[in-house]
């Protein structure tokens, strides 16, 4: 089946082909407002009048960019967790602006696509799964990132005190650094440019997390699944 879908994806660099009979957009582009605007005025008059455009941002409120759109009624922001193959979720969430139309279409797409679908009732910055996750990495990374302590440190005590299956930099590198670095670069407390700091020194010497193979563990094999990893007697070596 996986092949199956594979072989029908199609790349292209030319946008109005791309545009040309389309019926949803995804946008899933770095979470930077200026490219994300740029994007969507470039799109819009080159979509068909049925299109309907949703953003997989992780933090912004789809009624930032909904002008940009071109057709605000048929803009909303849709969610998916990741690696979505073993947790099948997806956020569907409108702006003031958005047809319920469009919410209810978007809600049985998911469900043709073997998501399990929720309706926010409005627009939350972070949606649901974020509001809840990005303070707990937040959390993690302002200890890593004022030297309160090392990153496997900080995910063996979450891990011993909650019975976890991984601490928060364990999930920053399924996320990836680059997605946490936009983030903190947006802020202005010395605290988070501090964090900034150390993540981009990080992204310049390759530790992207899994995608490129080495974040703040080693894959395939990340130190945290490791025997003795917990007790701090197996192979821990952080990434610095």
């Amino acid at each position: 089946m996986t092949d199956q879908a594979e072989s029908r994806i199609q790349l292209t660099k030319d946008m109005p082909a791309a545009a040309a009979d389309v019926d949803l957009v995804i946008e899933s582009i770095p979470e930077v407002p200026k490219i994300k605007k740029a994007f969507y005025q470039q799109l819009a008059p080159l979509l068909p009048e049925k299109a309907l455009i949703a953003t997989n941002s992780s933090t912004f409120l789809p009624s930032t960019f909904a002008a940009d759109t071109g057709r605000p009624d048929k803009y909303l922001a849709l969610h998916f967790a990741n690696t979505i193959w073993l947790r099948n979720t997806v956020e569907i969430m409108g702006h003031p602006g958005t047809d319920m139309g469009v919410v209810n279409a978007l809600f049985d797409f998911s469900r043709e696509i073997g998501m399990i679908p929720v309706i926010l009732h409005k627009e939350q910055p972070g949606y649901i799964l974020n509001s809840l996750l990005v303070p707990f990495l937040n959390a993690a990374y302002k200890l890593w990132g004022t030297d309160v302590a090392d990153a496997h440190t900080i995910d063996r005590v979450w891990m011993l005190a909650t019975g976890a299956p991984r601490g928060p930099f364990a999930v920053i590198d399924v996320v990836g650094l680059r997605t946490s670095y936009e983030i903190f670069s947006q802020q202005t407390d010395p605290v988070s440019i501090a964090v900034a700091a150390k993540i981009k020194d990080r992204i310049n010497r390759g530790y992207l997390g899994m995608e490129s193979g080495q974040g703040f563990y080693h894959y395939p094999n990340p130190e945290y699944m490791q025997s003795g990893f917990l007790t701090g007697e197996g192979r821990t070596t952080t990434l610095a």
